[in-house]
């Protein structure tokens, strides 16, 4: 495992993303599965009505089966979507099957923007979060551009907020010992891999 202290955070990035990326296609879609089975069936994601999920790129890992089931059982899913102004801000928009597809800014794939189906965080009940990095107290080191913590930053104002629950989700290789938190950091809830739980909500 990492020691997340002997590197710097824009040298744990390009160390954690390295080993993403080094994974085979083969591998990727096993974690995919993995992850699949992990989740699907968690008390977490089964109560969730509205959930948010994303589109892997750079070697996360991918969520698709996951949200393919959600919209099987009937449950409102969504994806993060850049905003246009400010350029720091993002939204969380409802996706369904057959969405119109673009890309963004940094080339990632989004839904085309509708601000009709663009919905607050706190609305949401469940956000499964990407990461480059995670330790098992609920750390995230995210890419860089702070777009989530930006978003639910109300939830360090406000410990009264209960919604949405934040999981992460990532290869098991992304995991480190321990992250030094930001002050704008948001802890998640738990962290789930190919191969396990990491967090307080394991059993919830």
């Amino acid at each position: 495992m990492i020691k997340a202290s002997d590197h710097s955070r824009p040298a744990l990035r390009r160390i954690l993303r390295q080993k993403r990326r080094a994974l085979s296609p083969t591998e990727q879609k096993q974690a995919a599965r993995q992850l699949h089975r992990q989740l699907s069936h968690h008390p977490l994601f089964r109560r969730a009505r509205q959930i948010a999920f994303y589109l892997p790129n750079d070697g996360e890992i991918d969520p698709r089966p996951l949200l393919r089931t959600a919209q099987r059982r009937g449950k409102a899913t969504f994806l993060p979507v850049l905003s246009r102004w400010p350029a720091t801000r993002m939204h969380f928009q409802r996706v369904r099957p057959h969405e119109r597809w673009v890309r963004n800014r940094f080339r990632i794939v989004e839904p085309r923007p509708n601000r009709i189906q663009q919905r607050k965080p706190w609305t949401l009940d469940l956000i499964l979060m990407p990461l480059v990095g995670f330790d098992a107290q609920g750390g995230r080191l995210g890419m860089g551009g702070g777009f989530y913590d930006r978003s639910l930053a109300y939830l360090k104002r406000r410990i009264a907020w209960r919604s949405p629950k934040l999981l992460g989700l990532a290869h098991e290789c992304q995991k480190v010992d321990q992250l030094a938190l930001a002050s704008w950091d948001v802890p998640m809830k738990a962290t789930v891999t190919d191969k396990g739980w990491y967090g307080k909500e394991e059993k919830a």
